[in-house]
């Protein structure tokens, strides 16, 4: 029913800003708690943010509290990372998750998967 479709990636200098968008297809876009996922070459599969279905409840892996958030708009069918005071570190390619059920940290959780957008963060 869902399809995730991410943009918004590019190159920043350290310490810049990006805000990602995940648009989805379909008629259950409220029904899916909805995430970021995030991979480095030579890493693995990595969890950025959660965000509950009604938008009530976030969570955040360690290294991007304070600098990144997660929002979703329900009447648009889009999720959103907006991501300040960017570091080399969180050079990646980024991915937007869907789950059904329970999104946790781990990759097993997610249900749906975007083809991502890289994100390249100079120093």
């Amino acid at each position: 029913q869902v399809q995730l479709v991410e943009s918004g990636g590019g190159l920043v200098q350290a310490g810049g800003s990006l805000r990602l968008s995940c648009a989805a297809s379909g008629r259950t876009f409220s029904s899916y708690a909805m995430g970021w996922f995030r991979q480095a070459p030579g890493k693995e599969r990595e969890f950025v943010a959660r965000i509950s279905r009604s938008g009530g409840s976030t969570y955040y892996q360690d290294s991007v509290k304070g600098r990144f958030t997660i929002s979703r708009d329900n009447a648009k069918n889009t999720a959103y990372l907006q991501m300040n005071s960017l570091k080399p570190e969180d050079t990646a390619v980024y991915y937007c998750a869907a789950s059904i059920g329970s999104l946790t940290v781990r990759v097993g959780s997610v249900d749906l998967w975007g083809q991502g957008t890289q994100v390249t963060v100079s120093s």
